[in-house]
């Protein structure tokens, strides 16, 4: 019997998949481009922070953000192996019937994480530097193109800068991720992440069917009582923020970190709002992680 999967609402993940028997199931362009293509419709049920795409493989670095990572996995495979079977023929599997899902904890292992990702091209000696490998995220950040697939405005808050983010890539060069095979399964963290980890997990299959949990186990809040609370605290309206003023640049901070961790928002979503609006998409990142030094 195999072990349920340990995951959480919030909880970060390196995916990857191979066709089965190790086929080269993504060899042609059209097929790593109609396999964007289904990325790019599903990402409204997860976060994608990363992807690459080889010839017979991919790597995926998610948040789950929508608590339903393996029903995500099955959809993007399904979707594939239909379209694989229409183009090429035969019948049955496509994928390996196991995927392999790493558990990430956030901060310093997330950032080796996602740059490990993103080297798997060079790796393979297909390219001299990430950049040139078209199939990966690599060219969605720190650039002002729209319409990708990823939250790069995470991952660019991360790394601060493009050059940031080739340093840390040329110090990954030739090192190999520091997994950890636990009772939980494969994890890149540490012990102390291990444990709250397998604590979130089996407090998700305790309260299974239930609508309401704490915010520490990653269980969204409705921005409504979000903003509420906020108010309440600081003693502040939302519509009385003064932005050109630093108390309230700060108060904006403070309620972009509640927004992003309490309720779950993307970047796209937040700048919707009165209080954002006349701010880019770009600057969000920073702009997230200066507030939450300071909070």
């Amino acid at each position: 019997m195999r072990r349920a999967r340990v995951t959480y609402q919030g909880a970060y993940h390196h995916v990857m998949n191979r066709g089965i028997l190790g086929k080269n199931i993504f060899q042609k362009e059209e097929s790593k481009k109609y396999f964007l293509t289904i990325l790019k419709a599903a990402v409204h049920r997860i976060k994608i922070l990363a992807y690459c795409i080889m010839d017979n493989h991919y790597h995926l670095i998610l948040q789950n953000t929508s608590n339903k990572l393996t029903e995500f996995i099955k959809q993007i495979n399904a979707q594939y192996g239909t379209y694989y079977r229409k183009s090429h023929g035969g019948r049955g599997y496509v994928f390996q019937d196991r995927y392999k899902s790493t558990l990430i904890q956030k901060d310093k292992y997330l950032r080796t994480a996602l740059c490990y990702l993103l080297l798997n091209p060079v790796r393979a000696g297909i390219a001299k530097v990430p950049g040139r490998y078209k199939w990966t995220s690599m060219r969605e950040y720190f650039t002002n193109r729209k319409g990708g697939i990823t939250d790069k405005a995470e991952v660019e808050g991360i790394y601060r800068t493009n050059t940031g983010l080739i340093r840390y890539m040329e110090s990954m060069e030739g090192k190999e991720l520091e997994e950890r095979h636990t009772r939980i399964g494969m994890v890149l963290g540490d012990e102390g992440f291990i444990e709250k980890a397998f604590e979130l997990y089996e407090r998700r299959g305790k309260r299974k069917g239930t609508r309401r949990q704490r915010i520490s186990d990653y269980i969204f809040e409705p921005v409504e009582k979000v903003i509420k609370e906020f108010e309440k605290e600081t003693d502040c309206r939302l519509k009385d923020i003064n932005t050109t003023t630093w108390p309230g640049k700060r108060l904006r901070g403070m309620l972009l970190v509640r927004l992003k961790e309490e309720v779950g928002l993307k970047y796209g979503e937040i700048l919707k709002m009165p209080l954002f609006k006349e701010l880019k998409y770009n600057s969000m990142g920073e702009l997230y992680r200066r507030a939450k030094e300071k909070n």
